[in-house]
């Protein structure tokens, strides 16, 4: 019969054996689980970066796992209430806000520094941010762009603007006879967005704990105003959005000068209309003056790491390398998107639209960063204002009416 410290030893191992290898355990390699949603990236991208990145950390095995976006809010939000969640999830840079009201979230403000984080774009980083501390790490960004006629801007006599008096004085010129300056869409609320930014302006503000619509403002009435003087050279409906027509299949009918969207749209438009293929190009919204590009609403990706993850220092490597510069352009070159930071929008200058994108993102903003700014764009008050404009009611009577929905939605269970 055995001593006694050998049975220990022998029920250790068998423990061990039925269990599997302990990750954690010396000499053993860590499962580090990645969460990316689906389109985010190249299968190529994912499989050399994970190859990489191993090469790189041999204690680290990486597991990256692809999710849908649809229903994905619901299973992030189990992800961080569970015991044993992904290490790191790309989440849309307006959820992260909603996800660290669950203080499910790690808080990485301390690696702000060496993440590069002065020179994110700040449509990815300000949302990132709550409550003072960066929960959500910039990954990669795409904004609106003017996409235009190259041969019509030419017949017509005018080149790209820079301001935006430039830009309602060429598309008065385009809009002649069949073509329309441009195709606006009456419901396009992200566009206005940007010119209530330009104004200094924003949707809702918060005071506090609480939130209230700020569409009945100066600035926001400003921005809707000049919303109203460029859509009406055009014949885009004043009672939808892009979609409803899709607005690429309009364009693909060669009677529009321009139209605003992120720079893919074009080739949605070539696919219909091959003729056009050679003969779109790309220009940043403009703004107010030419010394800055116009705002935008900027939509992509930050990563998070659920607080529950005991895996801290292997999520923190994944989160890092995926910021860093050179996975930034690998991504940027292989998504036409725009880099997390600034300084590296001239990795992208070989596409025109993605170089117009990049341009345009260093004045990026996001919508307000409330945890509940989900509800309002699940009615979306803001597009029935725009309609309302667009067909003669008084802007601040309709305005008035918006901000009630938008302030009772953000304070909602206050």
């Amino acid at each position: 019969m055995p001593n006694r410290p050998v049975a220990l030893v022998l029920a250790s191992l068998l423990v061990l054996s039925a269990c599997g290898s302990d990750p954690g355990a010396s000499g053993g390699r860590q499962d580090i689980t990645v969460w990316l949603m689906k389109d985010s990236a190249t299968d190529d991208f994912v499989s050399r970066f994970e190859s990489e990145f191993e090469r790189d950390h041999p204690e680290l095995d990486l597991k990256i796992q692809i999710q849908e976006w649809n229903g994905i809010t619901q299973k992030v939000t189990s992800a961080l209430a569970s015991t044993d969640p992904p290490d790191v999830i790309e989440v849309g840079n307006t959820q992260v806000a909603q996800y660290a009201a669950s203080d499910g979230v790690t808080d990485l403000s301390g690696k702000v520094g060496e993440l590069g984080g002065d020179d994110w774009v700040p449509g990815l980083a300000e949302p990132g941010a709550v409550g003072g501390k960066q929960f959500g790490i910039p990954f990669y960004a795409a904004n609106r762009v003017v996409i235009y006629r190259k041969d019509l801007f030419e017949a017509a006599g005018v080149t790209p603007p820079k301001t935006r008096d430039e830009w309602l004085a060429a598309t008065d010129k385009l809009d002649e006879g069949d073509t329309q300056g441009i195709y606006l869409p009456g419901q396009n609320w992200y566009v206005l967005s940007g010119f209530v930014w330009d104004e200094g302006g924003d949707l809702a503000r918060q005071d506090g704990e609480k939130w209230s619509g700020s569409l009945n403002t100066p600035e926001a009435l400003a921005g809707a105003d000049f919303y109203q003087r460029l859509q009406a050279l055009g014949d885009g409906p004043k009672d939808s959005d892009e979609a409803k027509p899709q607005q690429t299949d309009v364009v693909a009918g060669g009677e529009v000068a321009q139209f605003i969207a992120v720079p893919g749209a074009a080739k949605l438009v070539a696919k219909a209309n091959p003729e056009l293929a050679d003969k779109l190009g790309f220009f940043p919204i403009p703004g107010k003056t030419a010394a800055t590009p116009g705002a935008v609403f900027t939509g992509g990706s930050d990563l998070i790491i659920p607080l529950a993850s005991t895996r801290q220092d292997g999520a923190y490597a994944v989160v890092k390398a995926l910021a860093g510069e050179k996975w930034q352009v690998e991504l940027a070159k292989a998504m036409n998107y725009v880099p997390n930071r600034t300084s590296l929008a001239s990795a992208v200058g070989d596409d025109p639209g993605a170089a117009a994108m990049a341009a345009g993102a260093v004045n990026g903003h996001a919508t307000p960063n409330s945890p509940k700014w989900a509800a309002v764009e699940a009615r979306n008050p803001i597009k029935e204002f725009l309609t309302s404009v667009l067909t003669g009611a008084d802007p601040a009577t309709a305005a008035a009416e918006a901000d009630k929905v938008i302030t009772q939605a953000l304070n909602s269970g206050a």
